[in-house]
């Protein structure tokens, strides 16, 4: 080969060329040495030799040379050629098989030749739209899903701080481990307060001693004695319609019926009025269960742990000793229907008028207004320091990681709590896989982080949801732009109720277009009557709703809802022993399946539409409109409160001012919007930033009613503007 590479060089020095070589250097590197070639510097073995001072020159090889160099050329040629021969043999010839008997009769064709293809790089994902995504979610939200999930968390007992809390907590926590959404737990040791099991709580009336089993958490311990009165519901209107019988309510035992507000706000309103003890019961025009059912609930006029207000409750954290001022300072206590009819049997006093609605659904009772005879309250709870388990999974975003919308449901009941606590749990687990699965599978990329909560101690003010925030206020309230609250979703079939704040009521009407009715065809905007949705759909938020902790200690907006029975606003049997998976299903007529798939899609597209779009799906206008209906009321107070004389110095043109700032910045936004390009991120972050703390700068210090309606529109007005150079030229 050496004089074939030979035979070769000389051919080619016809012509100046330049011969590369690899020379080896001392460090063990090779270098690339090029070498000007022509006939006068060929040597007899073929190395070339450059002669300084010469220059290339142009000559025949002599010609016998020429004729073997030919001949060593031929040879070379033919080697080159059997050689390519037999390597594409050996590389085309088809593998003997291991075992002859597991060849096929007919093998399947040799693979077409390879062919030289360019490379190409891979085409970006294109982004799923809005539409993608709402299909998605609505194919994964199934009602077979969840009813082997309700099956899963479905529970005989799941008391706050017990051990099924603790195993549920634990069960949803490996449930986010599995979806790799980096799951984490937040523990707080509360004052929860229960019934001594040695003392029994008890009611003495006459000759009968009652000793109920439901009891109201946060009630003063203690004995007291009184007139046994008839309130109908605590109301402050019934209550006033008791003073104008003259009927005396200070240190009187004030019998009241359950429902339309909190028992907390009536043993408010009763302390209020001077009563001495609170006595709540079912009365069976109300709720149609056995008379004997238990009832069970608190009195904490606020939320969170009553003996560390405004702290949160970690483990050996010391505060100065406080408790919360909603605590009432008298006693409380829940009886059963039964115990309350043989009270009403044997109250006494004047009657109750017919018209007045106080009236119940005993057939034996007068429903007299009593403050005739005497009655003893006895109650002996005690407190428990509890420790509660928080657990989170996260979803992050892909451009504002930091920001997040939060999703969450309680896991604890005073019974079974299937309506309160399964459904909710379930919904959020199966959310949380359905969102996962879209991220992980189908190329969904949200701009914002969702976060799933599962809560312990709901049942005793919103404990976990309230302490959480506590802990972490300095970082929470910048981050979290909303709070979708996922306990009580389903309470029957036929209707829907929110509560929702201001800023969220754009965000609930386009959901109710794009979730299918339970009921049929159509959708939930046309089951709830679409000529009037807000009217139909929309209850103000009260006290012990979920939801209210965020908007009200934290100023983030949130929404709550629940599908119910028609002509009806709450579950009959919360609170109870009964609000188990039988009764669920009677109020929704053993749908109770299709109910929470579609709850779980009205939730889940809500979080969604507000971790997708570009802009937060946050409207001021609708705050405006809010605002515009109670000033009007407040306006007219001031009136008469200025003409009576009780009011001076005060004058109306100051709210009025404060109105209009809030209506010029929210409309200033409203432009910003309109002529800003939503496909920049940098722009939009700027304009959600100043969204999210609309809400927020709602929250105000007690202060004089005008003074705080004043100071609170200007500030939130000064929020929306931005910059603080702007603030007297746009408002």
């Amino acid at each position: 080969m050496d004089r074939v590479r030979s035979a070769f060089n000389n051919l080619t020095q016809s012509e100046r060329y330049s011969r590369f070589t690899l020379q080896p250097a001392e460090d063990g590197e090779r270098h690339v040495e090029v070498k000007l070639s022509d006939d006068d510097a060929a040597t007899h073995d073929g190395e070339v030799e450059g002669r300084a001072g010469d220059s290339p020159t142009f000559r025949l090889a002599p010609p016998h040379h020429s004729r073997r160099n030919m001949c060593y050329l031929a040879l070379g040629g033919l080697l080159v050629l059997v050689t390519g021969y037999l390597v594409g043999y050996v590389s085309h010839r088809k593998a003997e098989p291991v075992n002859a008997s597991l060849e096929t009769e007919n093998p399947p064709p040799p693979p077409p030749e390879a062919t030289f293809r360019p490379f190409a790089p891979p085409a970006p994902e294109l982004p799923l739209s809005w539409m993608d995504i709402t299909q998605l979610l609505t194919q994964k939200l199934t009602r077979q899903a969840f009813d082997e999930t309700l099956r899963g968390f479905d529970r005989p007992g799941r008391s706050a701080g017990s051990a099924e809390d603790v195993d549920l907590a634990t069960r949803v926590y490996e449930e986010f481990k599995k979806l790799e959404m980096d799951p984490w737990s937040d523990n707080h040791y509360v004052q929860l307060q229960k019934p001594d099991s040695n003392r029994p709580n008890r009611v003495l009336f006459g000759s009968d001693v009652f000793e109920p089993a439901g009891y109201l958490a946060y009630s003063a311990p203690g004995k007291v004695q009184g007139k046994l009165v008839y309130g109908n519901y605590g109301r402050r209107e019934d209550l006033e319609v008791l003073q104008t019988k003259n009927v005396e309510l200070r240190d009187s035992v004030l019998l009241l019926r359950s429902g339309k507000i909190t028992f907390a706000e009536q043993v408010d309103n009763a302390e209020a009025k001077g009563a001495s003890a609170v006595l709540i019961y079912p009365d069976v025009q109300d709720y149609k269960y056995d008379g004997d059912t238990a009832l069970y609930g608190h009195v904490h006029l606020g939320s969170g742990d009553p003996y560390t207000p405004g702290f949160p409750s970690f483990n050996h954290t010391q505060f100065p000793p406080a408790q919360s001022s909603g605590l009432p300072k008298i006693p409380a206590q829940t009886i059963t229907a039964n115990m309350a009819s043989a009270l009403l049997q044997k109250i006494g006093g004047p009657e109750s008028d017919a018209g007045s609605g106080f009236r119940g659904g005993f057939a034996s009772a007068s429903y007299r207004l009593g403050g005739v005879e005497e009655v003893t309250v006895e109650v002996n709870n005690s407190l428990v320091n509890t420790k509660i388990r928080n657990v989170f999974g996260v979803i992050k975003g892909v451009t504002d990681p930091d920001r997040y919308v939060v999703l969450g449901a309680q896991r604890d009941a005073w019974g079974r709590g299937y309506a309160r606590a399964t459904v909710g749990t379930s919904v959020l687990v199966e959310l949380a896989r359905a969102v996962s699965d879209m991220v992980k599978e189908d190329r969904f990329r949200p701009k914002r982080s969702l976060v799933f909560a599962s809560w312990s101690a709901g049942e005793y003010g919103n404990i976990g949801a309230t302490e959480w925030l506590e802990g972490y206020m300095s970082s929470i309230d910048k981050s979290v732009f909303t709070y979708i609250s996922l306990d009580g979703l389903v309470m029957g079939r036929g209707s829907l109720m929110v509560s929702a704040s201001p800023l969220l009521y754009s965000l609930v009407e386009t959901t109710m277009k794009k979730v299918k009715s339970p009921l049929g065809s159509g959708t939930v905007y046309d089951m709830v009557g679409e000529s009037n949705w807000e009217a139909n759909v929309l209850k103000p938020m009260t006290m012990d709703d979920p939801a209210y902790t965020f908007v009200a200690f934290s100023g983030i907006p949130s929404v709550s809802f629940h599908f119910i029975s028609p002509n009806t606003e709450s579950y009959a049997y919360y609170g109870t022993n009964l609000d188990n998976v039988d009764h669920l299903n009677y109020q929704t007529n053993h749908r109770t399946g299709e109910m929470t798939a579609t709850a779980a899609q009205f939730a889940g597209l809500m979080a969604l539409q507000l971790a997708h779009d570009h802009l937060l799906a946050l409207d001021v206008s609708r705050y405006s409109r809010v605002l515009k209906t109670a000033l009007k009321r407040v306006s007219g107070r001031i009136s008469l409160l200025l003409q009576s004389g009780q009011l001076k110095g005060v004058s109306r043109t100051w709210l009025s001012d404060a109105q209009g700032s809030f209506n010029r910045a929210a409309g200033s936004i409203s432009t910003t919007i309109r002529n800003s390009d939503l496909d920049n991120q940098k722009t939009c972050r700027k304009i959600n930033d100043q969204l999210m703390r609309v809400e927020h700068n709602l929250l105000s210090p007690y202060v004089s009613p005008l003074a705080l309606a004043t100071w609170t529109l200007k500030g939130c007005a000064h929020a929306m503007v931005g910059d603080i150079w702007d603030i007297q030229d746009q408002i």
